[in-house]
């Protein structure tokens, strides 16, 4: 017990640090992709906020870098309405391999994994961590089934065990047992080894795909 609470001060300590690092670095990519977006055509702002569920089920405000065109939800569910195919291969994964809401910007961002660098001011504000589970949209809490109660005991992290397990193209459902598994087994060995495939897996062009 005495382990835990020290493994979540120095869990919250390193979020501290890079939450204010990662914030810093914020101020500067913005000015570049905001004038990037204009040359580009694209006037709307470059920043995207979408509630998330958190720890314990609290719900947040998460930031990202907008990487899809606007109102992406609606146009997604436009999408599904009309594409049976589509909408199966989102039943069953909960995001679209290529998914045609992505801007020509945000393609190079979700390579880069630059469209995540706003989400350490969530890690600075205290409702994610640098390291955890994939941070879930509220309208997925009834697929996440069993799941749910198992995942919520952590904060969402930027990276995680699933995003670095190699198993970037799981279905929703492996995703899930993945991120069950942390949240029940977290500890600062497992999270040393994913801060670092994280790096590899960046290098490697595995950006987010969602």
């Amino acid at each position: 017990m005495i382990h835990k609470k020290i493994y979540l001060m120095f869990k919250r300590l390193s979020d501290i640090i890079f939450g204010l690092i990662g914030t810093i670095i914020v101020i500067p990519l913005a000015i570049i992709i905001k004038v990037i977006s204009l040359v580009c055509g694209d006037t709307e702002s470059i920043f995207f906020k979408q509630e998330r569920i958190g720890k314990n089920g609290k719900l947040f405000k998460m930031y990202k870098f907008r990487s899809m065109v606007v109102n992406a939800d609606k146009v997604l569910f436009d999408l599904l309405d009309n594409n049976e195919e589509l909408r199966e291969e989102y039943a069953l994964n909960k995001k679209l391999k290529n998914d045609p809401r992505i801007t020509r910007i945000g393609k190079i961002l979700r390579k880069t994994s630059l469209d995540e660098i706003p989400q350490f001011i969530n890690v600075l504000k205290g409702d994610m961590s640098l390291i955890g589970n994939r941070p879930y949209l509220p309208r997925e809490k009834k697929d996440m089934g069993k799941y749910y109660k198992d995942i919520i005991k952590s904060k969402p992290g930027i990276t995680g065990y699933w995003q670095t397990s190699g198993r970037e193209n799981s279905t929703f459902k492996q995703r899930l047992k993945l991120e069950s598994f942390y949240s029940n087994n977290m500890n600062l060995i497992m999270d040393v080894k994913i801060f670092f495939k994280t790096f590899g897996a960046v290098f490697h062009g595995h950006g987010a795909e969602e």
